[in-house]
């Protein structure tokens, strides 16, 4: 991806100068939403990274595709999210505010949406792959994922194996490695446009049985109406990391700035503090 780490941390620190204070503001589907009280720059956030290029001066516009709980999603008027803080991060040391775009997840992955300068960034639960790699640069690793299978109370399945041996019908969210995973296994899912759509396609009987990222099962195992009827049936440990991307032949500075704040905080705490906060699980507790 582009520079090696070193070069590319040399590169921000050169680039560095003051920043002023910059206002909150975010937005997603078009609509203007308010940042998080701990969202954007303030007068003690760090020196700014300049050089930067980014598509609105004082923003780090991020695209990403809600709801997608709880990495991110809507709280009221704010757009929240373990995403939303770990790109946070790279925006203040850059002295920049983030800015959050909804848009269609199909669009992100393909890089059609920084390619056409919706967004600077791209976060949205977004799994590292080569084909990916093609059309967007990824920043280093910042979540390892594991997929999930959710299922009817009672369905009597364990493994993909044995969802194919009863016949049982299977739901995956559309253009994600859950979803290609599932195939590759033999399986002829039933797609459905975004993660809400899946879960009603499981609760009103379209399908037996779901796939999708175990954090977000997770999450909705905590609502008492799908825990009393649903059940998380099996772990697949898939391997997979998610990445920040960025648009293919991303600007140094930039990619720079959201791997040393990536880094930075797994190596001072900030990182464990931010994953405690959303999954309530210390990192390498959650599967």
């Amino acid at each position: 991806m582009g520079l090696s780490f070193v070069s590319r941390r040399a590169l921000a620190v050169c680039a560095m100068v003051a920043a002023g204070t910059l206002g909150l503001s975010a937005c997603g589907s078009g609509e203007s939403t308010t940042a998080s009280p701990s969202d954007g720059a303030s007068a003690s956030a760090p020196a700014a990274a300049a050089g930067a290029k980014v598509i609105t001066p004082g923003k780090l516009t991020t695209c990403t595709n809600l709801p997608y709980e709880p990495f991110q999603f809507k709280d009221g008027d704010k757009v929240v999210g373990f995403d939303v803080d770990i790109v946070d991060l790279a925006a203040k040391k850059l002295g920049l505010t983030q800015e959050i775009v909804d848009i269609d997840f199909a669009i992100i992955k393909s890089g059609a949406a920084m390619a056409a300068g919706k967004c600077d960034v791209a976060a949205a639960g977004m799994t590292i792959t080569d084909e990916r790699k093609a059309n967007i640069d990824f920043s280093e690793p910042y979540f390892d994922a594991t997929q999930a299978l959710l299922a009817k109370k009672g369905a009597g399945v364990k493994t993909l194996d044995e969802v194919k041996a009863k016949g049982l019908k299977l739901g995956a969210q559309a253009s994600t490695t859950g979803l290609d995973y599932v195939k590759e296994k033999g399986l002829d899912p039933k797609e459905f446009a975004d993660s809400p759509k899946e879960l009603l396609g499981l609760q009103s009987g379209q399908v037996d049985v779901i796939v999708q990222d175990l954090p977000v099962v997770l999450t909705w195992l905590k609502k008492p109406e799908i825990a009393e009827k649903f059940e998380l049936v099996a772990s697949l440990d898939t391997g997979e990391q998610y990445g920040v991307g960025l648009k293919k032949g991303a600007d140094p500075v930039l990619l720079a700035a959201i791997n040393e704040a990536i880094s930075t905080a797994k190596s001072d705490g900030t990182y464990e503090q931010i994953f405690v906060k959303w999954f309530g699980k210390k990192p390498g507790e959650l599967g």
